[in-house]
């Protein structure tokens, strides 16, 4: 968990810092709106089981302002482990149930054959990825260059589609042209949305149990 940098009574912009990353699987937690700190406390948080968990309370002030703005002009100009570093800061996660810091995914210790942009919904009827991909394809490949420009994958890029988004296909299609990047469509079936099982569809490897993707190879990504 991280640790609070903010107080109660403290004014925050969005954006702001107020939790810490401790330790290296960890992430720093930003202000989701400006106001002012009114608690840190336990309170419930959204799990099936109603448990509870150390919260930040903001009483917003309705206008949203944000901090300054900052970017990376050119990252092909940057060192992978600056970019990584920017990605921990930021507090940049996992979009699974675990919330896995994806800077950590970014340092693997092994050497990296295939870099994998999983586009597939992890259950029926969601439809999150595929206007994504209908809406922000461009993006989404240019997220996918900085992510080739940091792994530096020895083979391929493939980002993992089902077929029954022909529309989000069309577009990633176009705005891969000419980086290398590979769209692949196979066939939608339950639950291809799943990192083990998607590695095993595009590349026929197998993570071992209790493994991770890097164990073999690959690094694994969500589109978002």
């Amino acid at each position: 968990p991280a640790t609070p940098v903010v107080s109660i009574g403290d004014k925050v912009l969005k954006g702001q810092l107020i939790a810490a990353a401790k330790g290296f699987v960890s992430a720093p937690v930003h202000a989701s709106s400006s106001g002012v700190i009114s608690a840190i406390e336990e309170r419930a948080v959204p799990h099936v089981s109603g448990m509870q968990a150390p919260c930040i309370v903001i009483e917003t002030d309705g206008d949203d302002h944000w901090i300054e703005h900052s970017g990376t002009a050119d990252y092909r100009k940057v060192t992978a482990s600056e970019l990584t570093a920017i990605i921990r800061d930021k507090g940049i996660t996992g979009l699974g149930g675990a919330g896995f810091p994806s800077a950590v995914k970014l340092q693997p210790q092994q050497t990296i054959d295939t870099l994998i942009i999983n586009a597939t919904e992890c259950e029926p009827y969601i439809t999150a990825d595929d206007i994504l991909m209908r809406e922000r394809a461009a993006e989404i490949i240019a997220g996918a260059e900085i992510l080739r420009h940091i792994i530096k994958p020895n083979k391929e890029t493939l980002i993992g589609v089902e077929d029954n988004k022909p529309e989000g296909i069309a577009a990633l299609k176009k705005a891969a042209e000419g980086t290398g990047i590979q769209i692949v469509v196979f066939p939608t079936k339950y639950p291809s949305g799943g990192e083990k099982q998607l590695i095993q569809i595009l590349t026929g490897k197998e993570v071992p149990s209790g493994g991770l993707p890097s164990d073999v190879g690959i690094v694994c990504q969500n589109i978002g």
